[in-house]
């Protein structure tokens, strides 16, 4: 099993990175403020104006070092990406999949199923763990409707009703959503998702998680020779990392929804953590993104026993192994793609 490698946040906007050896030098102006080796880092997520060297560039992608450029507040801007990696074959079968609609309906379900399950779970845990101090009523009416979805999704075979399903179930959980939320209601009342910008905290934490949890799946994807932009369920669209969007479905209510439900639930990020602009848009200020990736860092180190491998691995390594599900049932060496489905 592949190993998973530290992260390396950028935060301060006034950062360089530049090569130094097989080190990445963080320096701000003539000062410098980090040394880090190369062979001990997976991902670099840079999050200055400044950017990098294009020695450094360069060596990341040859060395298969994710590098990701975001915006200080976290909107993300570009990823770095080396020679393809992989066979040839599996990237032309991946196309061709692409562009069979039954055969993409047939990877998007599962990627859909995963996601309503995974979603059905969190609503469950919830119930189970605080029964007197949410609306049981309203948690258990979502919960029936989204294991109506699940029976449902086995017999599509189109993508237009695919997307019918889905959307229909992600407005019964986002309509539920509020009442996970335990501690800091005045601060952290959820009515609805909201993006570009976001514009209220938890929308913030939500978006910062969804650009972390995209990346990895890019990142991931690529490293077993998949196309991270030609997917299955999102279609073509320049620009678009479309296959990272699919991946991310399954693990977006355990790998973002859940973790920033933790985050407000424990009182980890607060009002204060937060920067509101005149035009109403929210973002997490610097000291918020700092509290916000350490416990992110924290959890991905976390062990876990993968539902369907059955063996023990850390949470994140799941977008990696997913990922190489996935390729492997394009390979034809499964009958069908297993998504991941929490317990």
């Amino acid at each position: 099993m592949r190993k998973l490698l530290n992260t390396l946040f950028v935060l301060s906007e006034d950062s360089y990175l530049t090569l130094d050896g097989e080190t990445v030098l963080v320096l701000a102006g003539e000062e410098k403020r980090g040394q880090f080796p190369l062979h001990t880092l997976e991902n670099i997520l840079c999050f200055s104006y400044k950017g990098a060297s294009p020695a450094l560039i360069g060596k990341c992608a040859r060395e298969g070092i994710n590098f990701c450029f975001l915006t200080p507040k976290g909107r993300f801007l570009a990823r770095v990406c080396g020679e393809n990696s992989g066979n040839v074959l599996l990237r032309r079968t991946q196309y061709r999949v692409a562009d069979d609609e039954r055969q993409s309906c047939r990877i998007a379900r599962n990627f859909i199923f995963g996601k309503v399950y995974n979603s059905r779970w969190s609503i469950e845990r919830t119930r189970r763990d605080h029964a007197m101090r949410v609306d049981e009523e309203a948690l258990e009416r979502a919960s029936d409707l989204l294991a109506e979805s699940l029976l449902a999704l086995p017999e599509i075979n189109r993508l237009e009703e695919l997307r019918g399903i889905e959307g229909k179930s992600a407005a019964v959980y986002f309509g539920v959503l509020d009442h996970l939320i335990l501690n800091g209601r005045e601060t952290f009342a959820f009515t609805g998702r909201s993006r570009r910008p976001p514009l209220d905290p938890v929308n913030a934490l939500l978006s910062f998680a969804y650009t972390l949890l995209s990346n990895a799946c890019a990142g991931a994807l690529e490293s077993v020779g998949l196309d991270a932009y030609v997917g299955f369920h999102h279609r073509d669209r320049p620009g678009r990392a479309s296959l990272a969007l699919d991946l991310m479905e399954e693990l977006r209510p355990l790998f973002a929804d859940r973790f920033v439900l933790t985050l407000i639930n424990n009182r980890a990020i607060r009002s204060e953590h937060f920067d509101r602009q005149p035009s109403g848009a929210v973002w997490l200020s610097e000291e918020g993104r700092k509290i916000f990736l350490s416990a992110w860092q924290k959890r991905m180190q976390e062990p876990i026993t993968h539902p369907y491998l059955k063996e023990k691995l850390a949470w994140g390594l799941v977008p990696y192994v997913q990922a190489l599900l996935l390729a492997r049932y394009l390979r034809n060496d499964l009958d069908g793609y297993p998504p991941f489905l929490w317990k």
